[in-house]
């Protein structure tokens, strides 16, 4: 699958987001595709988000 491909039908998907749910639908879609990029971003080895989940050690 080419990122074209993956770009096009993410379009297409925050479009029906729009259509059908409005502004607030599509502002969710947009969120929502942001925290699946950066989970296959980090499923891919672009990103490291461990930083962020790990928990920090108090005292």
């Amino acid at each position: 699958m080419t990122y074209t491909f993956v770009g096009l039908l993410t379009g297409l998907l925050l479009a029906l987001a729009g259509i059908m749910g409005g502004f607030g639908g599509f502002v969710l879609a947009l969120f929502l595709g942001a925290i699946g990029l950066a989970i296959g971003a980090h499923f891919d080895g672009r990103l490291d988000l461990t930083s962020l989940l790990r928990s920090r050690g108090r005292g």
